[in-house]
């Protein structure tokens, strides 16, 4: 029964492998991840869309191989050697395309952790050869990685995705909610995440549950 929204609670994003729902859209880079010890190079950059499951597919490999996840503007504070000593996963590289300093740190990590025989996971929202870095030996090393990419969602995608966003946020929608959403919204991971975001917080705000109804204004509201 969907519930009456008069609690603010917290999201509780679900990473675990099990909570990773598979379509055309991105079994390739499931395959990949899942098979991360025949990397070539022991590397792999990750790529996708806002809210396409990169973040998630990095947590499952950290559960797979021990691997620590950084923020790769993080990286100008990380102590570069410790990091390097085990598998390591670096999230959205791309952002960092430009900060001189934060190249300088990605690529002797990059160096460092291939050096020491563990492997290495880079997630971008576009390709490498995208990326309008500053550092030529970093640019040419990116670019001689082995990319996966996630594709925008289908309809299974992003009906599985809605239906994980709402779990995240302890939410239950009426059954017939995620497939009007579905039919309504852009078909983009990013869309999805700000719909229920925003039907989170007009349910809250009335005290009603999420329905058809409800997201059929929230869909109408200008802006939105």
């Amino acid at each position: 029964m969907p519930r009456q929204l008069s609690f603010d609670l917290p999201v509780r994003e679900a990473r675990g492998r099990g909570d990773f729902f598979v379509s055309e859209a991105n079994a390739a880079a499931l395959a990949m991840i899942e098979g991360w010890q025949g990397w070539p190079q022991r590397k792999l950059v990750l790529t996708g869309p806002q809210g396409a499951g990169k973040t998630h597919l990095t947590h499952v490999w950290a559960g797979l191989s021990g691997a620590t996840v950084v923020p790769a503007h993080a990286l100008g504070q990380a102590d570069i050697p410790a990091l390097a000593a085990a598998a390591v996963a670096v999230e959205d590289c791309d952002d960092i395309a430009g900060d001189r300093s934060l190249e300088t740190a990605l690529f002797h990590l990059h160096n460092l952790v291939l050096a020491e025989g563990k492997a290495a996971l880079f997630t971008a929202a576009s390709p490498p050869r995208s990326w309008p870095l500053t550092l030529p030996d970093l640019a040419s090393r990116m670019q001689a990685t082995a990319l996966a990419r996630i594709a925008p969602p289908d309809d299974a995608l992003l009906a599985a995705v809605l239906v994980k966003l709402f779990a995240d946020r302890q939410l239950s929608p009426g059954p017939a909610t995620v497939p009007y959403l579905v039919r309504r919204i852009e078909r983009s991971f990013a869309a999805a995440g700000a719909v229920v975001a925003r039907l989170d917080a007009m349910a809250l705000e009335r005290g009603r549950a999420i329905t058809p109804a409800l997201a059929r204004e929230v869909l109408d509201k200008p802006g939105a």
